[in-house]
């Protein structure tokens, strides 16, 4: 799978505001046969930071996601919001889902 994190440092007057800005894109991506998952944080130290967390079946997939639609719509709607450019890690990761963190194992 392709497994991205990425962080978005939002304006601080769009800072709440920014699931139902990013809303749209957010759906839409969920609903790409090829997503795994689409899933943004808060920061609990910096309440303008978000933190996506997104995965995606195969390369066929992460290259559809850039090339939707919604991917361009969101190019548009989403920088003027930004105090920066997002920062990303994205990685091929060889496995199908989430693992269990076996060192925090609830019984």
């Amino acid at each position: 799978m392709i497994f991205i994190t990425a962080k978005f440092q939002v304006l601080p007057e769009h800072a709440d505001e920014w699931p139902e800005i990013a809303g749209e894109f957010t759906r839409a991506t969920r609903a790409e046969p090829g997503c795994l998952w689409f899933d943004w944080s808060r920061s609990v130290e910096d309440p303008t930071e978000y933190v996506l967390v997104e995965a995606f079946r195969d390369d066929e997939a992460g290259a559809a996601h850039v090339q939707s639609a919604h991917f361009r719509a969101a190019q548009e709607k989403l920088p003027p919001h930004l105090a920066r450019t997002p920062r990303i890690v994205n990685a091929s990761v060889d496995q199908e889902g989430w693992s269990e963190l076996g060192e925090m194992a609830v019984e």
